[in-house]
This record gives structure tokens, C-alpha cells and sequence, in this order.
């Protein structure tokens, strides 16, 4: 679908753009097209950089990424969409035949673990009873005493995980998953914004956009989109902070982490072409949509995720009140 082969036949070979500015590198590839005489617009060779340049280059010419451009090309074309329409569609596609499903999985394997741990604190109790009682037997030190209890404790727990098919790895298979796709749906989008799959698709781009963002190839100059990106991908991780259970200290500094990392989006957004901040927010306003619905004990008790002590029969009014309080809405 795209390499420097075919590209390098349309016009001269120009300037290949450095891989050490992966979010600028859009601009160099644009200003590389030039049109030919009827207008149709023509991709140098810095626009579509083949697989032997950097690590960003590499990564933006991969089979994955080919995927997804054929996969949105497709859907615009089946669909009848303008392209505006057809990412925040493709978006929407993705998160719900392919995250939701992940998303309900782990919620239900995370119910299982929350279930398990009074069984896990009432174990402890009795194990560490049971070594107290071996050490004072056999002269144990208090730091061998407390080797052997973290041991077998260990492997009480592994043993639970196994009974229970619930071990907290496969919590980890959404964030697989989803971070890879939204990577490859990004750099097809960032192709074709900048000609280096079609320079028809390009040229559709340029005039598919919709409102204030009707060049979907040029950042959004309002900053409309990063904004928003930013307070959706905040207000994901206020919810999830709001949520009544016990908070260990690394989830603390991960919902600060993604607090930050929340917030350097909006700039990063604001360098890329607006397709891919559209999608970008698309995808966040559907993540947010799937956690609000996997907070609903219908749709819990439909996908037979299990009652734990921490769920609610009011879950949105407890977000809003938790929210309010937080941030001091209420007197």
C-alpha cells in the first residue's frame, strides 16, 4: 500500500525527516508533496520513508499499521461516511467489539480477587500463627520467622489464584491489547494524513474534516480537541480514584502518573494532525461511556460479573457525590 519505491517514481527523492521528532515528523512529510500539473497531489520519498529509516519510521510502515489503514479506507468506503464520521465510528467499532469485551473480563476477574481477600487476611492470621508457634519450637530469629511466613503465604495465594482462576496477571490482557491497537489506529491515521499511504487519501483528508477541524491533515490551531482530550482522559481517572475500596500506595502514584500523562496530551494532541487527536478523543469519550456501563449492576449481573463489598446499588449518584465532595462543588 505504501513505500519509498513508489513514492521515489512520483517526484525526486527529498530530505528524509529525523526519527528523533516522531510528532513533528507530519510536517516535513506534508511540505514533501507537491502537486503535479492536473492538481492531483504527489508524495515525495521524505513522505512515505520505507522501512530502512529510524525506529518511528519503521514502526509507522509495519504490517499492523498497514492493517489499519486498509481496515479505515474500508470502513469509509462500506459505510458511505465523510472521514470525519467514519474515525470517530471506527473508534467507537474497536472499543466496543474489542475492549468492551477485555474490559468486562477484567472487571469480573478483579471481583474475584476483591472477593478473596478476606479468605487471603484470615489465612495470614492462621499462618502466622502456626509460625510463631514452629519458631518458639525451633529457636527461629524473628527475620527466618518472617522468611518462612512470607513464604508460605506466597504460596497460599498462588494456590488460591489457581483454585479461583482469577491470578492477577490476566488483568494485564486489556492494557495488551488496547495500547497496541490504539498505537497501530494512530500511525494510520498519521499516514494518511500526510500522503504517505495515498495521496488521494490524503487529499480526502484535507477537506473531510468537519465544524472548526475541516482539514483533518492540520493540528487543531483552537485547541478545541486537546482540551477536551485532556479533561475526558482526567475525568477517567477521577472516577476511577472515586471508586470505595482500599487504595494501595502504587495505585496511588498510578492514578497520578495518568493524572500527568493526562495532561501532557493536550500539547501532544495539539502537534498532530486532527484526525488523530478526533480519534484520540473518540476513543477516550468511549472508554469513558464502557466504565460508566461496567459500574451498572444490570450490566454486571448480564456479564455474571461477581457482587463484591465494595459495589454499589447507586453507582453514578456515589461518582457525583464522590466528585462534588472532592472538589468542593458543595458548601
Amino acid at each position: 500500500m505504501a513505500g519509498g519505491g513508489r513514492a521515489g517514481g512520483a517526484c525526486a527523492a527529498g530530505p528524509r525527516p529525523s526519527s528523533k521528532e516522531p510528532f513533528a515528523m507530519w510536517r516535513l512529510a506534508r511540505a514533501g508533496a507537491s502537486r503535479a500539473p492536473g492538481g492531483r497531489l504527489m508524495v515525495t520519498a521524505a513522505a512515505t520513508a520505507g522501512p530502512t529509516g529510524g525506529w518511528y519510521e519503521r514502526l509507522a510502515q509495519s504490517v499492523p499499521v498497514h492493517w489499519a489503514e486498509e481496515g479505515l479506507v474500508a470502513l469509509q468506503e462500506a459505510a458511505g461516511l465523510p472521514w470525519w464520521a467514519a474515525i470517530v465510528c471506527g473508534a467507537g467499532l474497536l472499543r466496543t467489539a474489542v475492549t468492551l469485551p477485555l474490559a468486562a473480563h477484567q472487571s469480573h476477574l478483579l471481583a474475584k480477587l476483591e472477593n478473596l481477600q478476606p479468605e487471603i487476611k484470615k489465612l495470614a492470621e492462621h499462618l502466622r500463627y502456626e509460625v510463631s508457634l514452629r519458631g518458639k519450637q525451633l529457636g527461629w530469629s524473628e527475620k527466618v520467622a518472617r522468611f518462612h511466613f512470607k513464604k508460605n503465604l506466597r504460596r497460599i495465594i498462588t494456590e488460591l489464584y489457581i483454585r479461583d482462576n482469577c491470578h492477577p496477571f490476566k488483568a494485564t490482557l486489556l492494557v495488551c491489547v488496547q495500547i497496541p491497537m490504539w498505537v497501530c489506529v494512530s500511525l494510520a491515521l498519521r499516514n494518511c494524513s500526510v500522503g504517505a499511504t495515498d495521496s488521494g487519501v490524503q487529499e480526502q483528508f484535507s477537506a473531510g474534516g468537519a465544524l472548526w477541524f475541516t482539514d483533518l491533515t492540520a493540528p487543531d490551531s483552537t485547541w478545541i480537541l486537546p482540551v477536551s482530550l485532556g479533561l475526558m482522559n482526567l475525568l477517567i481517572v477521577e472516577i476511577f480514584a472515586s471508586q470505595k475500596m482500599e487504595v494501595s500506595r502504587f495505585q496511588k502514584l498510578a492514578t497520578n502518573f495518568f493524572r500527568v500523562v493526562s495532561v501532557v496530551m493536550i500539547p501532544v494532541a495539539a502537534t498532530v494532525p486532527s484526525s488523530m487527536a478526533l480519534y484520540w478523543l473518540s476513543s477516550s469519550f468511549m472508554g469513558l461511556s464502557h466504565n460508566l456501563l461496567l459500574r451498572s449492576p444490570t450490566f454486571r449481573r448480564l456479564c455474571c460479573i461477581p457482587r463484591t463489598k465494595s459495589d454499589s446499588d447507586t453507582p453514578y449518584g456515589d461518582i457525583v457525590s464522590a466528585l462534588t465532595t472532592k472538589y468542593g462543588f458543595k458548601k
